[in-house]
């Protein structure tokens, strides 16, 4: 077994509270936080036995972890198990997970506002006017985001870091 700091043992039940809260399965989250946080990659055994886990949760875990492209299987020379490691650059796994959740869950809505304004364009103006609102303002987040995705870990971490100064110029220009 994996012996945690207090630190890490925080951090890897906040994870899973804060998966939960995001719509991820506590115990996934919690995989990803543990070998977001490992020095070496761990095999499922070991993750099941440091996180007090039943085996079956942490291998359902580590494979939706890997579909969402976030950690991945290694291997050790001499241990035929499988171990794995989690992406460890925070702007690369952001942009993984941005791109998964935009996916799962904007593709999906974008889809179904087309449909909601088709059906509404004839005899509910209401919604339909509500229905193209909603259908801009995404289109716009689309455009922004293929945009984003276009970006390097290395050029995402500077636009971020532009934040305040996109502000200024903004306000100087009367936006």
């Amino acid at each position: 077994m994996l012996k945690l700091s207090p630190s890490a043992e925080r951090l890897i039940v906040h994870w899973g509270e804060m998966g939960s809260r995001w719509g991820v399965n506590r115990t996934v989250a919690q995989v990803h936080a543990l070998l977001y946080l490992s020095p070496s990659p761990l095999h499922a055994a070991e993750i099941a036995e440091t996180l007090s886990v039943a085996r079956s949760n942490v291998s359902n875990s580590l494979r939706e972890l890997q579909a969402w492209g976030i950690v991945k299987v290694t291997h050790i020379l001499g241990d035929r198990r499988d171990h794995f490691e989690s992406v460890t650059d925070i702007w690369e796994l952001f942009q993984v997970i941005l791109e998964e959740r935009w996916r799962r869950e904007i593709e999906p809505t974008l889809q179904v506002l087309e449909v909601c304004a088709e059906e509404a364009a004839d005899d509910d103006v209401h919604t339909f006017q509500r229905v193209r609102d909603l259908q801009s303002f995404f289109t716009t987040m689309e455009s922004w985001y293929e945009q984003l995705r276009q970006l390097g870990p290395a050029d995402m971490k500077r636009v971020a870091r532009l934040g305040g100064k996109v502000r200024k110029l903004l306000l100087a220009r009367g936006g």
